[in-house]
Order: C-alpha cells, then structure tokens, then sequence
C-alpha cells in the first residue's frame, strides 16, 4: 500500500469515528456508546447531570459513601393520601402552582425550584416552612439528598386537592426543560398545559404509593439506576 493510500485510509477511519460519536450518545465518563434512554449522575458541586453508561453510574450508586457524584435512581413514588392546603402552599412563598424540592448536601437545606419561561428558577425557603410540610407527612422525608425530588403540583380552582410525587431528580429538569419550549405568556399557556398534563398521567401510571400511603404501598428502597 503506497503512503497515500495508508493515509487515506487513517483519514477515513477518523471520520468513521467522528460520524459514528456525532450519531449516537457517548457516556460522559468513559465515552462509550449510550443509548436515548440511560443512565446519569449528579456532580455535587457543580449540580449538573452527567449523562452515563450503567456500569459507571453504578460506581456512584452509593448513598452512604462520600463521593463527588451521586447516581440518580429511578424511584418514582406517590402520595395519595397527602393533604396541603392552599395556606400552607402560600406558606412556601412559591409563586406558581408547580415546584420541585430536593435537598442540597452542600448547603445542608431543602432548596425549591419552580419552572418559567427561563428554566428552573430558585426560590428561598422560608425558615421552618418544609419542615412544618414533613411533620404533617413524614413519608416525605426519604427523598434520597441531591438525586431524588419532590415534586408538587397545588390546589387551585381546578383541582381539589395537591398531586404529590418522589421523583428521579433529571426527570423534573426534563420537564422544566419541555415547559420552556412551548411556554407562552404568563401562565405558560396552552402547549405547556398540555405537556404539564401529560407528565402527571405518565407519573400516575408509573409511580407506586409510597409507604403509609394505601392498600398498595411497597417497600421503598430505591433501585439501582436502569
């Protein structure tokens, strides 16, 4: 093979490679090949989402050990029996009808977010004000720090009571993500009403009742990430 040859033929194996990492998904720690549906991790200082093959984020599936990342699991939980009233929302000091919590290790506190035609957006917890939420509704309390989230949707005039779920942490910033697309207006209006709609019915179907909270509670342990 002459010297051109060779080298057309390393230039056509870089390509290859180039269109091949372009087509698909790559682990953001060890590169391989990811598929749409996978795994990932939070990395605890920076609060950002990894997207991962199983195998590493198994490595950080450890929620006793003290790691700079934290896989998320897939635990989705609900809470039927769970009672807010409009009150004790307003007492959250949350501007709009929807908001997700998790609790930030580095800072040692519950912090919420609540989603706009900006993104997340954070908002400052009064002192004691989720605290007064888990003395009502102790389940509350096994939400997993930086990878697992409550999310809540208010009363209103529309709906009698609050929908309550334990949730993967990136599947709220998917949805936050998805509100920010189609969101119009004030309100979001209506597309991100319908994407809205459309991710509590697939989290009724997909979600157990945590435990305490019906005939058909399960054990609660969250699982390895899928």
């Amino acid at each position: 093979m002459s010297q051109d040859s060779a080298a057309l033929s390393v230039l056509r194996r870089i390509r290859a490679s180039k269109r091949q990492s372009v087509e698909g998904e790559r682990c953001e720690m060890c590169a391989a090949s990811i598929g749409e549906t996978h795994s990932h991790v939070v990395n605890l200082a920076s609060r950002s989402l990894l997207c991962t093959c199983r195998p590493c984020a198994l490595l950080f599936a450890y929620d006793s050990a003290d790691l700079r990342y934290r896989a998320v699991p897939d635990r989705y939980l609900s809470f039927p029996s769970l009672r807010l009233s409009p009150a004790v929302w307003d007492e959250l000091q949350i501007p709009v009808g929807l908001a997700f919590f998790f609790r930030n290790s580095a800072l040692g506190r519950m912090v919420a977010f609540y989603p706009g035609p900006a993104g997340a957006t954070e908002s400052e917890l009064p002192l004691g004000a989720w605290d007064t939420v888990v003395a009502a509704h102790p389940d509350l309390a096994s939400v997993v720090s930086d990878v697992e989230a409550i999310l809540l949707r208010a009363p209103d005039h529309r709906r009698a009571g609050v929908e309550c779920y334990l949730v993967p942490i990136d599947s709220c910033y998917e949805l936050v993500g998805r509100l920010r697309k189609v969101w119009r207006g004030f309100d979001g209006g209506q597309q991100a009403r319908a994407q809205l709609e459309g991710y509590f019915q697939l989290l009724a179907t997909r979600s157990r009742p945590a435990r305490g909270s019906g005939p058909a509670a399960e054990d609660e342990t969250a699982p390895v990430p899928s």
